[in-house]
């Protein structure tokens, strides 16, 4: 967009201002930019379907895209190989036992990548997040090291998966299997994966107009939260030949 009232409105100015319509935003999905990332503006942005992503050193974007990834709890598509990384069982998992380290993981490269969207300031944010309770993570572990997890922000009964990492083979996908069974449990209808990605749909994720996504997250978010700290409430491997005293 080059209007300059199309800028305007997309520029966040004051602490109080409220984030433009979603349905005004520019083709890549770019709803507002500016701001800050106080827990205030993130559960603001998180309640309306809206999620930062930047580079860091960049100016804070807030992205509202269309269509939109979702993956329904219960239709996490679990392959043969995968059920076996799940029960074989050699390995611990937790919740909210390690978000910092968590995070900090999934900030680092991956393969042949460099750079990381999870900066300094994103990292400092979510910890504040975490803290009052709306940001949480799942830990996997073996012998006592962590290899693998996940984290993301809850709203109402809508999780937003924000990245997860893996040291081990499909430590991740099991962090994500566990994650979803609890979320089950706790009857959270959707986990909003945010970006389409060929690896989300290969686990069950689906593409939605963002309207029929806003719809459904729009209902489970105003449904009772949960405030953290999380802790598994159905067994799960929890061996502490595994897990840290």
């Amino acid at each position: 967009m080059t209007d300059a009232t199309d800028l305007t409105r997309m520029y966040l100015v004051d602490p109080d201002q409220p984030f433009p319509p979603v349905e005004l935003a520019d083709p890549s999905g770019l709803v507002a930019f500016g701001g800050d990332l106080s827990p205030e503006r993130l559960l603001d942005a998180y309640s309306a379907g809206i999620f930062p992503w930047y580079n860091p050193g960049e100016m804070i974007h807030w992205y509202c895209p269309d269509p939109r990834s979702i993956l329904v709890p219960t239709d996490l598509r679990v392959s043969r190989s995968y059920r076996r990384a799940v029960t074989n069982a050699d390995y611990g998992v937790t919740m909210d036992r390690a978000f910092a380290e968590v995070m900090s993981h999934c900030a680092g490269p991956r393969g042949e990548e460099t750079g990381t969207w999870i900066g300094p300031d994103m990292m400092a944010a979510y910890l504040r997040l975490h803290h009052v309770g709306h940001a949480h993570s799942v830990e996997v572990w073996r012998d006592g090291d962590l290899v693998g997890g996940l984290y993301g922000v809850a709203c109402g009964r809508s999780f937003a998966g924000e990245s997860m990492f893996s040291r081990a083979r499909d430590a991740s996908k099991v962090a994500l299997y566990w994650l979803c069974a609890q979320l089950t449990a706790w009857d959270f209808p959707l986990i909003d994966c945010q970006i389409p990605s060929s690896h989300l749909t290969s686990l069950g994720a689906i593409d939605l107009p963002r309207a029929d996504y806003l719809r459904l997250h729009t209902q489970a978010a105003a449904r009772p939260s949960l405030p953290g700290p999380w802790q598994f409430e159905i067994p799960v491997p929890n061996s502490p030949n595994h897990i840290p005293a």
